[in-house]
């Protein structure tokens, strides 16, 4: 086993990234109080190549430096809004045929591993780093998603919460639509990217 160098990894340039289909996940960020936050979730919504991410309140946008320092230019890669109102946003993003789910912890949180094809398109909020996701947003949402925990504490930073609850959803996307776990730029650009997956039929033999 070796690491692979750098010209040996599968990416896509700029222009044929513009072309691709992109997973059916958008992301409201709501009052995230860290630039450095902020500049995490940019770099890992560019790796999980979602729809666009929505930058709530008084989150920080690409003007400020310390953002573009942490994302490292994933902020030109992933397309991007900033909107005033969190529950004004959902309820366009709900009109729009999106389901919402907070990534929180609430009395009927289930799994974020728990997410069904019906689920997509799915939009996935996210909280502030000391009192989470607001309770205006939280009555929006169809459902919330926890990653269960097994130590002293009981949250994890937004931004790394984020990073393992995106790609979960990437990963069952792309499992209920039958699309290859690893990127290859040409291929996928080939691929068909429905926004709601085949579901599976549940009647029992």
């Amino acid at each position: 086993m070796r690491k692979r160098l750098p010209h040996e990894i599968p990416r896509a340039d700029p222009q044929l990234l513009h072309r691709l289909p992109r997973h059916p996940i958008v992301v409201v960020a709501e009052n995230i109080r860290s630039l450095h936050n902020v500049g995490s979730l940019f770099r890992t919504a560019d790796g999980a190549r979602i729809e666009k991410l929505y930058l709530t309140g008084f989150t920080g946008t690409p003007e400020r430096a310390e953002v573009r320092k942490t994302a490292l230019g994933a902020e030109e890669a992933v397309p991007w809004q900033h909107h005033p109102d969190t529950p004004e946003l959902l309820a366009s993003l709900r009109a729009s045929g999106y389901r919402i789910a907070a990534l929180e912890l609430t009395d009927q949180s289930r799994s974020y591993l728990d997410v069904q094809a019906e689920d997509f398109p799915l939009a996935l909020v996210v909280g502030n780093e000391l009192t989470g996701v607001s309770d205006a947003a939280l009555q929006l949402c169809d459902f919330a998603l926890e990653i269960p925990q097994y130590g002293l504490k009981h949250s994890l930073n937004v931004a790394v919460a984020f990073g393992i609850a995106v790609f979960a959803l990437v990963h069952r996307y792309r499992e209920a639509c039958g699309l290859p776990e690893f990127f290859d730029p040409e291929r996928e650009a080939t691929l068909p990217f429905p926004t709601r997956p085949p579901v599976p039929d549940r009647k029992t033999r």
